[in-house]
């Protein structure tokens, strides 16, 4: 079949990957001059199938609520919510009840561990650098903490994941530049899972992709898509120009945010929210005859919900849930957080001078998990909806979704990932 692909970040590249696998003529159409370039462009890079959770759980409203005018908030909101916001919040909270947190939760961790799997084989068979490192240390500060960690611990043991609860001093042996006057009372490290550069790994599964034939238009910005059979897709470019249009036998989407207004006129209106992420990338910085002082792979500080991650010769910090406001404005409490908890832990490791700050739309819907395969729309099918996981979901929403297309069984149960259960 001819199948068209919007959207060229991390998960519109693996779908199109994917596709070209299995015999489908791919074109793959992007409003930016490159792949990766919005939400996948700064993330945090972390794989970790344990934690990948649905945001959307009990006790959460509450929590948010109780921290949201705190000074280093994990979730924050910029100005009055609108309608939409305010409609998608009133979803959100439904979703927060313990058995449909439940059945999400088991489907993305289900997703993310096949994902993982997928992701891993792909590199090794390639052969690609992406600055991929394994472990991963979840730092607990206080007994509260260890307290809270305790319900998700014990789901990961009847998921069977590889984990250990270690002491402080593990912890430091782990990770020797920890800085050692922070209090730290114990740790939880993942020694299966890691980190890795989305970006990077974007950027060369896309040489790989046009060596399997797949054609990609960049600066083509999709403006409808047309019913009938073939699809039709009309776009413009830089010039603004619009195109008289291209005709395809299917069509897949994953333009992220930009779905909403391709899929409202189909009659499909999804709820997609952006709660926009930040990111902080400085190289490393080197003392002639001292340790490295960053950090050797991946680690996630508990109570402020911030990343810290080691990408090649750069530490990345990354984290905060702001819901509401646009790109370009960035807000200057996240970013405080973001630079407090890497002070605590790598004091003076990076460059911060030579910082690169980000901010990213995540396109999350309001229960959880993404929503993978047929539309309701003839020939549409759906890739959409990862929320801050869209890395650690995206090489197994790619195969799901490609073996829908093919009229094959997934490996994984995908009855929680359909657009079904957004009905209502």
């Amino acid at each position: 079949m001819r199948i068209a692909v919007i959207g060229a970040g991390i998960v519109g590249i693996t779908t199109a990957w994917e596709l070209a696998g299995d015999g489908h003529e791919v074109t793959v159409f992007e409003r930016r001059g490159t792949v990766a370039a919005e939400t996948s462009f700064a993330n945090a890079g972390v794989i970790a199938p344990g934690y990948v959770t649905p945001w959307a759980g009990p006790g959460m409203p509450r929590k948010v609520l109780r921290q949201l005018f705190a000074a280093h908030a994990p979730v924050r909101l910029a100005g009055l919510p609108n309608l939409a916001t305010a409609c998608w919040l009133w979803r959100w909270w439904r979703a927060c009840d313990a058995t449909t947190f439940e059945t999400n939760r088991s489907a993305m961790h289900a997703l993310a561990l096949y994902s993982q799997q997928r992701l891993r084989t792909l590199g090794k068979d390639l052969g690609f650098d992406y600055e991929q490192r394994d472990g991963y240390l979840v730092l607990l500060r206080s007994q509260r903490d260890v307290q809270q960690a305790r319900a998700g611990l014990k789901l990961l043991a009847e998921w069977g994941v590889d984990f250990h609860i270690v002491d402080a001093q593990r912890c430091r042996q782990i990770e020797p530049a920890l800085e050692a006057a922070t209090p730290l009372v114990a740790g939880v490290h993942l020694p299966h899972d890691g980190v890795g550069n989305c970006r990077q790994f974007a950027q060369a599964l896309k040489t790989e992709a046009q060596g399997r034939g797949v054609e990609f238009r960049f600066e083509h910005d999709i403006r409808t898509i047309e019913p009938g059979a073939p699809l039709k897709l009309r776009w413009s470019t830089g010039d603004h120009q619009w195109s008289q249009g291209a005709t395809f036998d299917a069509v897949v989407v994953c333009a992220a945010l930009g779905a909403r207004a391709l899929l409202k006129p189909l009659g499909l209106m999804l709820p997609l929210q952006a709660v926009y992420g930040y990111s902080v990338t400085a190289p490393v910085r080197h003392f002639d005859g001292y340790p490295d002082p960053g950090p050797r792979s991946g680690l996630m500080d508990e109570a402020y919900k911030v990343a810290i991650t080691r990408l090649g010769q750069r530490i990345r910090v990354a984290g905060s849930a702001e819901i509401g406001g646009t790109p370009e404005q960035l807000s200057p409490a996240p970013l405080a957080t973001l630079y407090k908890v890497l002070d605590d832990w790598f004091p003076a490791a990076a460059q911060a001078g030579q910082a690169q700050v980000w901010k990213g739309a995540r396109p999350m819907l309001p229960d959880g998990p993404p929503v993978l395969g047929a539309s309701p729309a003839r020939g549409v099918w759906l890739n959409l909806g990862h929320g801050s996981s869209g890395w650690a979901l995206a090489c197994g929403s790619a195969r799901v979704v490609a073996d829908a297309i093919a009229g094959r069984a997934p490996a994984i149960d995908s009855t929680r990932l359909g657009i079904e259960r957004l009905r209502g």
